[in-house]
């Protein structure tokens, strides 16, 4: 296959104007001139996006798929979002549901550097969900903070997250809140490795600051002991995040945190598909673990919105390998064995303000919670 392909999702009044729209959305997001004015040849052939098929799924929807060459987007993923749903993104009624890879885009765009079954094997946990405790809340000392580090992955945590509010506040400073936490859980996992246990917790490291620092932010968190790092794709950017991703020096795994995307899906006529943004993209731009909101929580996305951000990430099908689906957003308890049950154990279960509610007894819950999701 010589061309990779989007679905797009097209409102339209009938067949006719939806083949226009499509070919409107192969036009704007490759050449932007008019149609009578391109260039035979290389340019025709080659750089314009091709529409393969637009077929009706229900009345004023329609489906299109549209090829694009990588000679459109070249070796940079700003290119290549570009090229996917640039001027396709002002366009009424367009929405980015699926992708379909090819050899040139996985070559040049391979995605996670460790996926679902390299952060697995970082954890030492062979089999069993994921526990994922998240440190907050913003406004609190970096040694309160180190403490409940310490106190989650003392009690069996498999990844312990940062939250994504924890930036580089006067209360805790980046720096020193990350040096401090590190140290916390590596004593942890000393202490759990003492005790006979073969699996290790993780330390993800938020990371704050301005755009040009991110590099140097997560190369600090490495050297301090971190043992991955939470970025923000919505506000540093989806190349910020590859950037990383294909940095051989950095070489840690990537949370994704969700966090100014939800325009960018709630929609039902414009945007990206909730598998789409959350799970390809997050996966093709280089992010080991997703992170978005359960159903059932405060957020309010459905439980077939969310099978398909799993899916996504999850599926062969997909580009690069298959990343961790990690549902939160408003995440309890009592609900983890229903969750496990809709997701599998190929995931990493965020647990944040339900865990701060056990308060002295939140060892008891981690250990509680570790049986629920098995070994």
């Amino acid at each position: 296959m010589d061309r990779f392909v989007i679905t797009y999702r097209l409102a339209a009044l009938n067949q006719a104007e939806a083949e226009a729209l499509a070919t409107a959305i192969a036009l704007e997001n490759t050449l932007e001139i008019p149609r009578d004015v391109v260039p035979k040849g290389y340019i025709e052939d080659v750089v314009l996006g091709r529409v393969k098929t637009v077929t009706s799924k229900f009345e004023g929807v329609w489906h299109a798929r549209i090829g694009y060459h990588i000679d459109a987007v070249g070796h940079e993923f700003p290119q290549l979002l570009n090229v996917i749903l640039g001027n396709a993104s002002i366009l009424k009624g367009v929405k980015a549901l699926g992708l379909e890879s090819n050899p040139d885009l996985v070559e040049r765009f391979p995605g996670a550097r460790f996926g679902a079954e390299g952060v697995r094997k970082l954890t030492g946990r062979k089999s069993g969900g994921l526990i994922c405790p998240v440190v907050k809340p913003q406004g609190a000392a970096t040694s309160v903070l180190a403490e409940l580090c310490y106190r989650t992955a003392r009690a069996g945590a498999d990844i312990v997250k940062e939250d994504h509010g924890l930036a580089n506040q006067e209360a805790a400073p980046f720096r020193a809140r990350v040096k401090t936490c590190a140290m916390a859980v590596a004593r942890a996992n000393a202490k759990r490795n003492d005790e006979g246990d073969e699996s290790q917790a993780l330390y993800f490291a938020n990371i704050g600051g301005h755009g040009d620092q991110v590099r140097d932010l997560a190369m600090f968190a490495k050297e301090a002991g971190a043992h991955g790092i939470l970025l923000m794709p919505g506000l540093f950017g989806f190349d910020a995040m590859n950037r990383l991703a294909q940095d051989p020096e950095f070489d840690l795994p990537i949370m994704a945190h969700p966090s100014h995307l939800g325009p960018y899906v709630l929609s039902p006529d414009n945007g990206y598909g909730h598998g789409m943004l959350f799970g390809t993209l997050m996966r093709l731009a280089g992010a080991d673990i997703s992170v978005f909101p359960n159903y059932g929580g405060r957020f309010g996305f459905s439980r077939k919105e969310c099978l398909d951000i799993a899916h996504a990430c999850e599926t062969r099908d997909g580009p690069g390998k298959a990343i961790l689906p990690s549902p939160g957003g408003g995440m309890s308890i009592e609900r983890l064995g229903e969750v496990r049950a809709t997701y599998g154990d190929d995931c990493a279960f965020l647990l944040g303000g339900s865990l701060l509610q056990c308060g002295a007894r939140i060892d008891e819950a981690i250990k509680k919670i570790r049986k629920t999701l098995g070994n």
